[in-house]
C-alpha cells in the first residue's frame, strides 16, 4: 500500500476535525433538547455567562458574540431573537452607536445556564477525551 501524501493526511486530519465537531454538536443538541435549547444556543448563553458578562443585566456587544460563535450575522440575529422570547436574554441598543447592539443575560437565562452546563461539559468531556 502506498504511503499517504502530505495533502492527503492533511484532508484526513481535516476531515476527522469536522467529523468529531459535528458528533459533539449533535450530542450537545440531544442532552439540551430536554431544555428548549440546542448547541448554538447554549453557546451563546455560555459567552454571556462567562467573563464580564457573568452577572444577569452585564452587557455584551452582538458582534463580541458574533466574533465567538460560527454563525452568520442574520442567524446570530435569529437565535437572539428567539432566546429573547424565550426570556433568556434582553436586547439594547448602543446609546453611542445606534448601530450597536447590546445583549445581556436575564436571570432567567442566567439560571438556565447554570443548570444545563454541566450537561454540555459532560458531552465534551466523553466526546473529546473517548
Amino acid at each position: 500500500m502506498a504511503a499517504k501524501t502530505p495533502d492527503v493526511r492533511l484532508e484526513d486530519h481535516w476531515r476527522d476535525i469536522l467529523s468529531v465537531h459535528a458528533r459533539t454538536m449533535c450530542e450537545i443538541d440531544r442532552a439540551l433538547h430536554p431544555y428548549g435549547l440546542g448547541a448554538s444556543d447554549f453557546e451563546v448563553l455560555d459567552i454571556l455567562a462567562s467573563g464580564t458578562a457573568a452577572q444577569p443585566g452585564a452587557l455584551c456587544r452582538v458582534q463580541n458574540i458574533a466574533d465567538r460563535v460560527h454563525l452568520s450575522q442574520s442567524a446570530l440575529s435569529r437565535l437572539i431573537g428567539r432566546l429573547e422570547k424565550d426570556g433568556l436574554v434582553e436586547r439594547t441598543v448602543c446609546v453611542e452607536d445606534r448601530r450597536g447592539v447590546w445583549v445581556a443575560l436575564t436571570a432567567k437565562g442566567h439560571d438556565l445556564h447554570a443548570e444545563v452546563r454541566p450537561l454540555q461539559r459532560a458531552v465534551l468531556d466523553r466526546m473529546l477525551n473517548a
